[in-house]
């Protein structure tokens, strides 16, 4: 094990990596800025019901739903929940196991899915190039992409072993949970991270309670002083984190980059080192989402760093 760095976080809203989860045992429906009002859905209600239900099950592709639990989550009587889920299943949107009647994403997403050739040559990118930052560090690499108000696990690479760490590729959570979701804020107007962040506050309340509330805003706090992302065992103890945002060309951040490991590796010294190699990969990342994707991801601000950031870590 190499020593790595420790740090401080920057500005608002971050996490490291969340306890454990268990599978939904009393689900509570969220009303954020997904569900809004009737009078705003002007006849399309069907389809965001059936968005919505594809959302949730995306949101647990690792344990599935009950139908009554995902009725609940969703907000919406069961029975209508019930014909959604038929049309979905009829389309292989959703599957449903036999074993447990649970119900999963279905194979037609990832068909779907082939069509986006860019993003399939920048994930294949991105995983080459995490997974030589994680050998490196000896940590944990990932890569997050921000979704709304929410971000989705991209890219794990690395073998370290965490405990609590239950962050996987597809995993979808609010952004203000995440020290990746933390380094996207800090590059968002004011008033819309502000928004973002009522509306994370209301989620993680309504699926948690309050209990976390306070070691969100800590790391929130100490990612501000540093100006990028940091949890020095804010969220969870004995994890320490770090992440800096890859921007798209207005300048927000799209995705961010970020390195988990042990306080041992990652202590207080080692800051400036870690935010130099983050910076050094995220570039990286930029240039291949430019190539792959567009200018979409293109920004000013992740310039061209030191090679040897990384060998800091050696």
């Amino acid at each position: 094990m190499m020593n790595s760095p420790r740090a401080e976080a920057s500005k608002p809203p971050t996490l490291a990596p969340t306890p454990p989860e268990r599978p939904c045992r009393n689900p509570v429906p969220v009303k954020t800025q997904r569900n809004p009002p009737a009078s705003e859905r002007n006849g399309t209600q069907s389809i965001e019901r059936a968005l919505r239900v594809l959302r949730e099950l995306a949101a647990r592709g690792e344990f599935g739903w009950r139908l009554s639990d995902l009725a609940t989550r969703c907000d919406v009587d069961k029975g209508t929940v019930h014909r959604v889920l038929a049309c979905l299943v009829r389309e292989r949107f959703v599957q449903q196991r036999a074993a447990d009647k649970h119900y999963f994403p279905g194979p037609m997403l990832y068909e779907l899915g082939l069509s986006l050739t860019g993003y399939a040559a920048f994930q294949q990118a991105c995983e080459r190039r995490l997974a030589k930052f994680a050998a490196e560090t000896e940590a944990i690499a990932w890569l997050m992409l921000r979704s709304g108000n929410e971000y989705v696990c991209n890219v794990r690479k690395g073998d370290l072993e965490l405990r609590g760490l239950m962050v996987h590729v597809g995993t979808r959570r609010p952004l203000f949970t995440s020290v990746g979701g933390v380094a996207i804020l800090q590059t968002l107007p004011h008033l819309e991270a502000e928004n973002i962040l009522a509306d994370n506050v209301q989620q993680e309340i309504l699926q948690r309670g309050d209990g976390r509330l306070d070691a969100l805003r800590k790391m929130r706090d100490r990612s501000h002083r540093h100006g990028f992302g940091v949890n020095l065992g804010d969220v969870a103890p004995g994890v320490h984190a770090f992440a800096v945002p890859v921007c798209g060309a207005d300048g927000r951040g799209v995705a961010a980059v970020c390195l988990t490991g042990l306080p041992e590796q990652f202590g207080e010294p080692r800051i400036d080192a870690v935010r130099d190699a983050l910076n050094e990969v995220a570039a990286d990342v930029q240039a291949d989402a430019h190539q792959f994707l567009g200018a979409l991801m293109q920004v000013p601000g992740i310039g061209t760093l030191d090679p040897a950031a990384i060998d800091k870590f050696k």
